[in-house]
Formats: C-alpha cells, sequence, structure tokens
C-alpha cells in the first residue's frame, strides 16, 4: 500500500458531484490497463472523498445515490476506470498510444476506402491522424471518440461506412463450425441444401469483409461460394 505522502487524487464526477480516492499512480496506471492489480493495494486509505486533499470524506447517501453502494472497493474501481488522476508524461503517452490503436482498429472495422471498396489497416488510418495532429483523450472511451477523429481525418483518408449483404454456400463437411465465423456479422437467413450444404446470408460493416472472407476461406480450405448481394452506406 502507498503511503499518503506519495499517493495521487483520483477523480471521478457524476452529476456535477465529485469523488475522490488517494491511489498509488504505477498500480492505478496498471489496473487501468486492464492488469489483474488488487484495488486494496492501489489505494492508499480505504476512504471516498469529496475533497481528499482536505480529508472531506463524502457522504454516505451520496454514494448511495451515485454508486448504488457503500463498498469503498467496488466504488474505488469505478472511480479509477472511469475517472482520471496525473499520469507521468511516459504513462499518459502510452496510454494516448493504445487508445489511439483502438480507435483506429473500430474505423478499420467499419469504414472502407471509397476508391477500393477495402478496408483501410489500422496503420493508415493512425498515420492520418498523425498527420492532422487529431486529440485523444487516453481517459474517454474509444468508441466516444471515433467521430471526432473521422471528421478530423476525412479530408486526407477517404473514407466511407457501409453494410455488406453478403451470401455464402458451405459445404456440408464445414457448415458446423461455421458459425462461429457468420458471428462477425448478423445473419439474416439460412436454410441447408439438399446436398447438406448450408447457405446463409449475413450483413457484415464493409470494413469487416476481407476478415470475414478470409476466415470462411481458412475453414473450408478455399471450398465455398460467396456472392455480394448489396451494398448499402450507413
Amino acid at each position: 500500500m502507498v503511503s499518503i505522502e506519495k499517493a495521487v487524487v483520483s477523480r471521478l464526477t457524476i452529476s456535477g458531484e465529485k469523488f475522490e480516492i488517494l491511489v498509488d499512480p504505477k498500480l492505478a496506471f496498471e489496473f487501468k490497463k486492464g492488469k489483474n492489480v488488487s484495488i486494496g493495494d492501489i489505494l492508499a486509505v480505504h476512504e471516498i472523498f469529496k475533497d481528499a486533499r482536505s480529508a472531506e470524506r463524502a457522504k454516505e447517501e451520496d454514494l448511495k445515490k451515485f454508486f448504488g453502494t457503500v463498498d469503498v472497493l467496488k466504488i474505488a474501481e469505478r472511480i479509477i476506470k472511469e475517472g482520471e488522476f496525473r499520469l507521468t508524461t511516459e504513462q499518459r503517452r502510452e496510454l494516448i498510444n493504445e487508445k489511439k490503436m483502438q480507435i483506429a482498429n473500430i474505423i478499420s472495422k467499419r469504414g472502407i476506402n471509397p476508391q477500393t471498396n477495402t478496408p483501410h489497416p489500422p496503420q493508415r488510418i493512425l498515420t492520418a491522424m498523425e498527420q492532422v495532429g487529431v486529440n485523444v483523450d487516453p481517459f474517454i472511451e474509444a468508441e466516444l471518440q471515433v467521430d471526432k477523429v473521422i471528421d478530423a481525418i476525412k479530408n486526407v483518408l477517404p473514407i466511407k461506412f457501409q453494410k455488406v449483404l453478403v451470401q455464402v454456400r458451405i459445404p456440408p463437411q464445414f457448415s458446423g463450425k461455421a458459425y462461429s465465423v457468420l458471428k462477425l456479422g448478423k445473419i439474416l437467413g439460412e436454410k441447408w441444401l439438399s446436398d447438406g450444404s448450408l447457405q446463409a446470408e449475413v450483413e457484415i460493416l464493409g470494413g469487416l469483409q476481407d476478415e470475414f472472407f478470409q476466415k470462411i476461406s481458412s475453414l473450408t480450405h478455399g471450398n465455398f461460394e460467396s456472392k455480394i448481394l448489396r451494398r448499402e452506406e450507413i
């Protein structure tokens, strides 16, 4: 457990109300990255504060109202996950880079290059992000920053978003294992043919099209039939 003198404040604001805890910055950083770290080890003191520096404790009724519990460890876990705390320059850079990669992966799976109808690789999207200097917040979910990033990069990287309706026909010997791949998209229709083959219509995001066909090909050793039924911009 870190000493109070070496701890930093982790803060979460909900509907204008501040809730603070004192944490070990290194362990809190590891936890925020998804590492298996005990909340009890992260906390310098097992208290939830309204103002940690003045040692003003949060009211029990406020904890129940905003967290649905008075359990310090459960509340602290949420504060660390959803809140923010002071990072070293290197820690902040690492979190930002991880968040950028998450955003790039999301955009790569959803969007395509309108000139080729193929996905943009994540690295190409990252390069565009660097080129335009888009700011990414390490403490805000990647999903919530996607639209902002797209608006920033669309002038240097042509991109559009579409759904693709694909029909695939999979031989009987592979049909049972095919569902794990078909679930990359939304299965809109399926039927078993007289020869035991599975014919399915699957709606997938444009950016997942290559991955979808690669996995089907790997599963069936290239022994499948497919065709694009429809492309629809979203």
